[in-house]
């Protein structure tokens, strides 16, 4: 780069597994701890951190390709990941390429679930954090800005969203097909934000008659249990109480498993006759993998949510196609926009002493 340069780099579910994927996760508290160590290194002019459960991306604007190799190198020693294995699962773009990857993420074209709108909230979020801590200057204001009006352009004219499975949806889906009517079903809700929330309404429309809802904060389980007419449960109760349900899909942001091997185990035991189901829809994830080896017990996670949603995708290949080339198209326009922007930057830097 001759030049500042816009880049993303990252690891996504498009080449990392989930075990990988739960190594690089991140916390509210940890992000904050990486824009803080991030926006210090040398040659790095901006930053947004982007953490999911399907991808850690950074997007930035960098003097030169040494300073995104100290980012990279700041990352993986911050997770305490090997750069080598790093470097064999993460990707790099940079100009249009990064303009027209950061589009397709704000529109659900990259997304696990194909055309799914949470990320368009979560990319939101991850610039709005950017601006709080002071590592999004013009370059990125500019871009995603941009971004966020194309990804929504895209939805409009496109029908890349009509008949998308969301993870909730797909939640249901499984338990249907495991249990028939979910009448009779009782469910138990590891976690009240906003996943827990939108698979706990699936539910309620689907006929489920008994939920419960348990969060490591007592106060927003007991809000959506009124909400939904569902009893709160405080979660160091779960073990306790797993084999009462049928049903158990973990949505928290545990830094551990909630639902451990020898919890599984035990509620089993006490419901010899009956199965126990269980979707995780967390990243870390809240069931811990070994669950899935006890007999009489089923446990989905979310490679398992994507290749299903991969089935209900055939239908709209075209809509998705037609997306793709509105983006590329936007991209490079918008690129060239930015491009000029960023030469205006670092000219006006260099003629100040900066």
């Amino acid at each position: 780069m001759s030049t500042a340069e816009f880049f993303v780099l990252g690891v996504t579910h498009q080449r990392a597994p989930l075990v990988v994927r739960e190594l690089l996760a991140f916390d509210e508290a940890e992000v904050a701890e990486l824009h803080g160590k991030m926006a210090k290194l040398r040659g790095l002019r901006e930053l947004v951190i982007l953490g999911t459960c399907n991808r850690v991306e950074f997007y930035g604007v960098a003097e030169t390709p040494a300073a995104i190799a100290r980012l990279e190198a700041a990352f993986c020693a911050n997770r305490r990941f090997a750069p080598e294995a790093f470097e064999a699962l993460s990707f790099e773009l940079t100009g249009a390429a990064a303009v027209q990857h950061l589009c397709e993420v704000a529109a659900g074209l990259d997304s696990q679930i194909v055309g799914e709108t949470e990320i368009f909230g979560q990319v939101k979020a991850a610039f709005a954090a950017g601006e709080a801590r002071r590592t999004v200057g013009p370059g990125l204001q500019r871009i995603f800005q941009k971004a966020f009006q194309t990804a929504k352009h895209v939805r409009t004219h496109t029908g890349i969203g009509r008949g998308s499975m969301s993870a909730a949806n797909i939640a249901v889906e499984l338990a249907r097909k495991a249990f028939g009517d979910l009448s009779t079903a009782r469910i138990l809700l590891l976690g009240a934000g906003d996943i827990g929330e939108k698979t706990a309404r699936a539910f309620r429309r689907s006929g489920a008659a008994t939920i419960a809802v348990a969060s490591r904060r007592l106060a927003p389980a007991r809000a959506l249990a009124a909400a939904l007419g569902a009893e709160a449960v405080p979660l160091p109760q779960v073990r306790a109480r797993l084999a009462d349900f049928d049903i158990v899909v973990g949505s928290t942001a545990a830094a551990h498993a909630v639902v451990s091997v020898a919890a599984a185990a035990a509620a089993i035991y006490r419901r010899p006759q009956r199965p126990l189901f269980f979707i995780d829809l967390a990243l870390p994830r809240d069931i811990a993998p070994g669950v899935a080896e006890l007999a009489n017990v089923f446990l989905y996670n979310l490679d398992d949510i994507a290749t299903i949603a991969a089935r209900h995708q055939a239908s709209r290949t075209a809509e998705v196609a037609r997306a793709r080339a509105i983006i590329a198209e936007r991209a490079e326009s918008l690129w060239r926009d930015a491009a000029t922007r960023l030469d205006r930057l670092t000219d006006g830097a260099a003629r100040s002493g900066i």
